[in-house]
């Protein structure tokens, strides 16, 4: 089994962050010294980044499961907690980021390139830094907000100057072990190379890359043989050469039509009719091989290709073609733009850009879609009705309410942000009257649970001091007189 992946499907998890601490300093004659909840730590990002050590995919096929480190949840003494680690992953050069729906996010080339994946989790802020001139102890803190998730799929495209290309057998693997250090398996039956390889070539001045592409059949752009999985190789490459076997034993064969044929492959494919090409014909260490290769060279010739006879074998003609090549590549490269260096573009919020947006959906419920809104939401622990009513000051300071009045809400109308659903009660928060009672409570919020409030518990508690002797007996638990 070969070890070469170039497609993987990759599933990340960035770290969630850590949940914001609820404390209140304590010490020796100081019981209430106020809030000193520390925040949570931020979750660890997936990042990629291109390392020129790597040239598969393959740890990616072995575990495709992916997670960076959730953030420390804060404590008390205004200690806040960690940051999860970023989590690298490291890919080959010529590494495409496709989403599954197959969406171009990123296409990583160059070494140390790196790409963002998934961004993890805001930590929550602790009471401490949640307290204001308003709240001066908050008895709540925000939750950590989670990390992203998603699926995506990397597929490697080899970044090669020249590629090779032709039918199996057609000794494109010989060539370039002759031209460069490369040593890809070599046999004498069809489809001996299942993976790309990649070579190294000196011409002169020039140093150029060649790729050895498995061969093409007709058909290959429709996923015939391993024409679909490997021609997507050849998309950047600056030269295209096709390897013709002048010594095939098929009599149908003949280097015009195999190249025809793999013409048209590349044509189907698309994206590459723009590439030089030359051809190469190979395998002229045999008599009859020679022999076709002089008789086709004039057709070649009159139909624009530059052709070159040689001999992997006995490595003839084989200097005077990577000069050839070498041209070409150093033409390429000529023409190419200059890299630039990449600009850092700012773009300024609107004046009149709210944050969010409000739509209806079909079901009559008003949707608040943004950023700052649904971060709020993952953030507060819907458990603390103190939360809750922080909540909604700041949604109102934002102007969701007014936002909501303005695209027709009623009272009791259905309102979700995010993943929460509830019904809007307007002009119900209005944090300038507003003062604070007892921490993790808000009186403005109608409790569903009927839960018993501190008032009703105190005197419950002080009903059970009263002696038995002071307490009223119920007439059912009067003493009858049968009872002595």
């Amino acid at each position: 089994m070969t070890s070469f992946v170039d497609r993987a499907v990759l599933h990340v998890k960035a770290g969630d962050g850590g949940h914001g601490c609820v404390s209140i300093h304590r010490e020796k004659f100081k019981p209430f010294g106020g809030p000193d909840g520390g925040d949570g730590g931020h979750g660890g990002s997936v990042t990629l980044i291109v390392d020129p050590g790597v040239h598969t995919l393959l740890d990616f096929h072995f575990h495709p499961h992916q997670k960076a480190r959730n953030g420390a949840g804060g404590a008390g003494n205004d200690r806040d907690g960690a940051n999860g680690e970023t989590l690298e992953l490291r890919v080959p050069d010529g590494t495409v980021v496709q989403s599954v729906d197959g969406e171009v996010l990123a296409d990583l080339v160059g070494a140390g390139t790196k790409f963002e994946l998934a961004r993890g989790g805001r930590g929550g802020r602790g009471n401490a830094s949640l307290a204001s001139t308003r709240r001066k102890a908050p008895g709540f803190a925000e939750l950590g907000e989670p990390g992203e998730q998603l699926d995506v799929v990397l597929e490697l495209k080899s970044v090669a100057d020249v590629g090779l290309v032709g039918f199996p057998s057609a000794g494109k693997s010989s060539l370039i072990a002759a031209i460069s250090a490369a040593r890809p398996k070599i046999a004498d039956y069809p489809f001996t190379t299942l993976v790309p390889n990649l070579g190294v070539v000196q011409a002169g001045e020039e140093t150029f890359t060649v790729a050895d592409v498995p061969g093409l059949i007709p058909g290959a752009a429709t996923g015939k043989g391993l024409g679909l999985e490997f021609l997507r190789h050849i998309e950047r490459t600056a030269v295209l050469a096709h390897v013709v076997d002048c010594a095939a034993l098929e009599t149908e064969r003949d280097p015009v039509s195999d190249i025809d044929a793999i013409e048209a492959e590349l044509s189907a494919y698309g994206g590459l009719e723009d590439r030089p090409r030359l051809v190469v014909l190979n395998k002229i260490d045999v008599p009859d091989g020679r022999d076709l290769a002089e008789i086709m060279q004039p057709e070649l010739e009159d139909r624009g290709f530059a052709v070159h006879l040689v001999s992997a074998v006995t490595h003839e003609n084989l200097r005077e073609l990577t000069f050839a090549l070498a041209a070409l590549v150093k033409e390429h490269r000529l023409a190419a733009p200059p890299p630039e260096r990449t600009r850092i573009v700012l773009r300024p919020v609107a004046v009149d850009d709210s944050g969010f947006t409000i739509e209806r959906d079909s079901e009559g419920v008003f949707v608040v879609s943004g950023g700052a809104p649904e971060r709020w939401v993952r953030q507060t622990n819907f458990d603390n009705d103190e939360a809750v009513g922080y909540l909604a000051d700041r949604l109102a300071r934002l102007g969701v309410e007014s936002a909501l009045k303005k695209a027709g809400a009623e009272p009791g109308d259905p309102v979700r942000i995010g993943v929460r659903e509830f019904d809007w009660q307007p002009n119900q928060f209005a944090e300038e009257e507003f003062v604070p009672g007892n921490r993790g409570t808000d009186y403005r919020i109608e409790d569903a649970n009927k839960r018993v409030g501190a008032a009703e518990r105190k005197a419950m508690r002080a009903a059970r001091r009263v002696p038995y002797e002071q307490r009223e007996l119920s007439p059912a638990s009067e003493p009858d007189d049968d009872d002595f």
